[in-house]
């Protein structure tokens, strides 16, 4: 695959980025994002809450249930409060493979994210669960022996419907008992906000993107997997385990992102 960087072709780590109020995209990007807006007016809203969940279920988990090894699938662009930044707060030790196959993310991602060897970024479809579990940075940092936090946060609706099961069930099938799933995605009660983003988003990126779903559809996932779902169950991330009351409300009720965190039990 080459290393070429797309400045013509939205790309959903660099709108997102332009959503956080990043710096690293393109005018494509951003004239996707202002028709994005024109249909659910919240999604800068919603993507500062849902990079706050990640920095906040990353915190849980590392304290509370002692997790010390993370795999973000799909990670974007980096901003403050990285994954291994919050999770080495809690433990220095603990260690982070972040995965991605936008070129950008990677260039970026090797200057601000591979900081200290317990740090990996690698290139790999997250699809591709054989190739990043034979990565020898995956082998070198990921004990296939200790519980796993495998991170899909804001990845699942990037992907076609039967291409998420399959990618959530090849990655449980190599992580010890124990190990914590988080998945989210966009969401919407509203036909027509499902539809006209998808179909967005579908334009945009020339066909590489899912589907705005239901919750009931996020739910399945978890059900699929038959994993423990923990405590306060699957919800708008912004109401998961909430540390403060300061964050940007979502005005509209066009979508949000939802999920949770759940846990492989032992067979």
């Amino acid at each position: 695959m080459s290393d070429a960087i797309d400045t013509k072709t939205p790309s959903v780590a660099r709108m997102y980025d332009w959503l956080l109020g990043g710096v690293d995209n393109y005018p494509s990007d951003r004239e996707a994002c202002q028709e994005l807006l024109e249909i659910a007016p919240s999604s800068k809203a919603l993507a500062l809450n849902n990079r706050a969940f990640l920095r906040r279920v990353v915190r849980v988990l590392a304290q509370q249930y002692k997790i010390r090894q993370f795999l973000d699938h799909g990670s974007g662009l980096p901003t403050q409060d990285n994954v291994h930044q919050v999770a080495q707060q809690v433990d220095p030790q603990a260690r982070v493979v972040y995965i991605d196959n936008d070129p950008i993310v990677l260039a970026h991602g090797r200057s601000r994210l591979d900081q200290n060897d317990r740090v990996a970024i690698l290139k790999a479809d997250m699809r591709d669960t054989k190739k990043i579990f034979q990565h020898p940075a995956v082998v070198d940092l990921i004990h296939k022996d200790e519980p796993t936090a495998a991170l899909f946060v804001s990845v699942a609706h990037c992907l076609k419907d039967e291409e998420v099961v399959p990618m959530l069930s090849a990655v449980k099938d190599r992580l010890a008992p124990g190990s914590l799933f988080v998945i989210c995605q966009l969401v919407s009660d509203r036909a027509d906000v499902r539809d006209r983003v998808t179909a967005l988003m579908d334009r945009a990126t020339h066909g590489t993107w899912g589907r705005v779903r239901e919750t009931r559809e996020v739910r399945a996932y978890f059900d699929a997997l038959g994993l423990k779902i923990i405590d306060p169950g699957l919800c708008d991330v912004t109401d998961w385990r909430p540390d403060t009351d300061l964050v940007p409300r979502q005005k509209e009720d066009d979508w949000v992102e939802w999920g949770g965190v759940g846990e492989l039990l032992s067979p």
